[in-house]
């Protein structure tokens, strides 16, 4: 069968799943609409959690950065693990003894204050917005290949789907929906690891194909080096970025994934503390399954595509070049007239333009995998995107309905109102979303990295130091919060959109990328709260005595007492 039946079969079946799932499970009440009723199995909550975190940008972004980055992709990996561990370990359970189910309400309640909410507010719909663009822009991706569409249409798809089960279903609806797209989407990007890794070096297990020996000799590693410096590129197991970028990067990506709203409501969902603990440590399987695979799928396809195209008579080009030139995403020219593909280290004269965010979904085309592998990792890659565009969505429209109405303006509000608001925001996330997608303000990973350092200057401090320090009042958060965003915000719009053509590390600040700045916000948070709590006055005591609370576990003090 051609592939594009083969992506009608299994994207038909695979939404015909998560929208009986839907309904089966739609929201009755507000508590079931924000966290499910809080009755999810850690297990099912585990799986719920990977999805939900493992965006398009990690399932379809991260190996194509990691392909044509090489050694430097691996920022990504280190930060968006790392930054899961940090969130397990240090937010989830506090977050879940306060009782609070979203970080604006967290940061109204502990600090004691409107304003604070409203600016948490802001900056979770500044983040989920940017976010979720880059969701759908997946998503458009996906189906422009696949469904032979263009990518306008291929959004506006996903978005009729996606609005369909979140408005629905709200949290309930999304976690069950979920644990099927965790079990579509792992199992689409391992099949073709698989059966690659065997092609290449006759060892089923990618992890160990990325460093075993070619079936026609040489290490797989060696060769990719080889070939690459051989076309005047940087060697694939060698950086090009300064040490200090790569470490503000990961270190963004990591406290700004500690800092997700829509990752920290998924532990409201289970019935007790130690339940969120116990599926914070399996999402963490779950997720390391497929981030230990992205650096051989990354590498497999660099490999099989410099194969398979350079130095190739364009006459003759492979298939797949054909199938994705339709998408516009590949594009190629003969710039120096010899009817053959040539790699040359200056974009301008580049011969074979790709763009990075293809590279899984061509992956099994250019390996020429069967047609139905092809259309299983379409499948797995809107898994991806969508769960996590639903999580997202929902974070938007609790933002609006639960801190902005019901806590901020409108506290007399029946329940049945503040569910048709949540429904009515989710709804309007959607367009919004949809129209960042089809005009997005750069490839998935980039768009979802630039999120991720607004998470960490603005909510990371407000959190952790809520957490762990009684002295921290209101003054400190908010002014925190205000000048982290501004300053990474600012930088960020400057290098990219006002002055592009200066976006070069000799212009940077201490040699660091707009990708790595949220970490500098982060620490100016850090300091500029710290200081301006000390010259305020103190919290009031009750909410002192409620810090103290969250850290202590329940029962901690009574065995002492007997002494």
């Amino acid at each position: 069968m051609e592939i594009l039946t083969w992506t009608y079969i299994i994207v038909g079946l695979t939404f015909a799943l998560y929208i009986g799932i839907a309904i089966w499970s739609r929201a009755g009440s507000t508590k079931e609409f924000y966290v499910a009723g809080g009755g999810v199995s850690p297990l099912a909550n585990g799986m719920a959690t990977a999805a939900d975190w493992m965006s398009a940008a990690s399932f379809i972004s991260m190996a194509g950065l990691i392909s044509f980055m090489g050694y430097d992709g691996s920022v990504y990996l280190m930060g968006w693990t790392g930054g899961y561990v940090l969130l397990a370990l240090l937010l989830a359970p506090y977050l879940r003894k306060f009782g609070k189910f979203t970080v604006p309400d967290f940061v109204g309640d502990r600090y004691y204050s409107k304003t604070a909410r409203l600016v948490a507010v802001i900056c979770a719909l500044f983040i989920s917005f940017t976010y979720v663009a880059g969701q759908m822009r997946g998503v458009g991706i996906v189906f422009s290949r696949f469904l032979e569409v263009q990518i306008e249409t291929g959004v506006i798809i996903g978005m009729v789907i996606v609005l369909f089960y979140a408005v629905l279903g709200g949290m309930k609806g999304i976690t069950y929906t979920q644990v099927a797209q965790y079990c579509v989407l792992i199992f689409a990007y391992m099949v073709p690891a698989i059966f690659i890794s065997l092609m290449l070096t006759g060892n089923p297990v990618p992890q160990l194909g990325l460093g075993g020996t070619l079936e026609e000799g040489g290490y797989l590693l060696d060769r990719l080096d080889g070939m690459l410096t051989e076309l005047g590129f940087t060697a694939y197991t060698t950086g090009n970025k300064a040490t200090i970028d790569v470490f503000f990067i990961t270190a963004a990506l990591m406290v700004g994934t500690a800092g997700l709203p829509h990752v920290i409501v998924r532990f409201f969902t289970v019935p007790k503390v130690k339940d969120a603990r116990k599926s914070a440590g399996l999402a963490l399987v779950f997720i390391a399954i497929l981030y230990t695979t992205a650096p051989a799928i990354g590498a497999f396809g660099m490999y099989n595509m410099l194969r398979t195209t350079a130095g190739e008579p364009i006459a003759t080009l492979p298939q797949w070049v054909q199938n994705w030139q339709k998408t516009k995403l590949i594009s190629y020219e003969d710039k120096n007239n010899d009817g053959r593909i040539q790699y040359v280290k200056n974009p301008e004269r580049n011969e074979l333009v790709i763009d990075k965010d293809i590279m899984v979904l061509a992956n099994p085309e250019i390996a020429r995998l069967p047609n139905w592998v092809v259309a299983l990792v379409a499948a797995g890659g809107l898994a991806a995107a969508l769960s996590t565009a639903a999580g997202l969505l929902l974070v938007i429209s609790t933002s609006i309905a639960h801190d902005l109405l019901k806590k901020s303006f409108m506290p007399e509000i029946s329940e049945k109102n503040e569910l048709i608001a949540a429904r009515v925001a989710a709804t309007l996330a959607v367009v919004v979303a949809g129209y960042f997608g089809i005009y997005p303000p750069g490839f998935v990973a980039e768009v979802v990295a630039f999120a991720f350092g607004l998470a960490a200057a603005s909510f990371f401090p407000v959190i952790i130091m809520g957490i762990f320090s009684k002295r921290m009042n209101k003054q400190g958060a908010i002014w925190g919060m205000v000048i982290g965003l501004a300053f990474t915000i600012s930088y960020i719009v400057y290098f990219k959109f006002i002055n592009p053509a200066a976006n070069l590390p000799e212009n940077w600040w201490f040699s660091i990328s707009p990708e790595g700045i949220g970490t500098l916000g982060m620490l100016l948070n850090f300091v500029v709260s710290f200081v301006i709590s000390r010259f305020t006055p103190p919290p009031p005591l009750h909410v002192q005595e409620l810090v103290e609370d969250i850290r202590v576990p329940r029962g901690a003090g009574t065995a002492v007492a007997h002494h």
